[in-house]
């Protein structure tokens, strides 16, 4: 997860996923570049990076549907977007693992 933690989920974002699969959860909320927080909560934030997400579920064998390759390309867009606003993720730091294909 990013380097944008919340309390709520104590940076467990990516791990809360993990174990709701295991109980058949299968549809979860994810925010891109992990903007957003809550309105009523100032500095609360807590959004799982919708990038990481789809590496992590794509990396367990899971088809998410989702283009990383279009994620990954939309970044620049989005900043252009909203200048001086942080964007959090690791992919976009990491790259895609090597012999990543997706699912």
């Amino acid at each position: 997860m990013s380097a944008r933690s919340s309390a709520s989920t104590r940076g467990q974002g990516l791990g809360n996923v993990v174990a709701a699969l295991d109980v058949d959860v299968t549809t979860f909320g994810s925010s891109r570049a992990g903007l957003g927080g809550c309105p009523y909560a100032p500095g609360a934030t807590g959004n799982i990076v919708t990038e990481d997400l789809v590496i992590m579920l794509e990396a367990m064998g899971l088809k998410t549907g989702i283009d990383i390759d279009k994620l990954i390309a939309a970044r620049p867009i989005i900043l252009s977007g909203l200048p001086g606003e942080a964007l959090y993720g690791h992919v976009q730091d990491a790259g895609l693992p090597e012999g990543f294909h997706h699912a």
